[in-house]
């Protein structure tokens, strides 16, 4: 199962999402789309998961904290205390067992950022 996880600006567009996710090379396309609890309803990527014909899962701030990433922002480490909310979310939403297959992927227009965990149902 894979999870694409995104970090965003208030500004992003769903084509900024969609070019994170593009970056990030998804393929097959995510079980769901993962972010930061109080951005899952940006319309933006409400949009990009009804496109997709996936849901929005909203990962809390503290389940962001506790995930390893493996790059550091500054402005995420700032604002939510993890190097990469696309990473953190991407892992959180998978839970125990999962593993980064794509660090974050940064959108053209640097609105953006996509990861992608995966973890294997046994």
């Amino acid at each position: 199962m894979i999870a694409a996880g995104f970090g965003f600006r208030e500004s992003a567009t769903r084509e900024s999402l969609a070019d994170a996710l593009r970056r990030a090379c998804a393929s097959p396309a995510p079980a769901w789309l993962a972010t930061a609890e109080d951005k899952a309803d940006h319309p933006a990527l409400v949009a990009l998961a009804a496109e997709l014909g996936v849901g929005v899962r909203p990962i809390p701030s503290a389940d962001l904290e506790t995930q390893a990433t493996l790059t550091r922002s500054r402005r995420s480490s700032e604002a939510r205390n993890t190097g990469s909310v696309a990473e953190a979310a991407a892992l959180a939403s998978l839970g125990p067992g999962a593993r980064l297959i794509a660090s974050r992927s940064i959108s053209g227009d640097r609105c953006a950022t996509c990861a992608l965990a995966r973890k294997d149902t046994t």
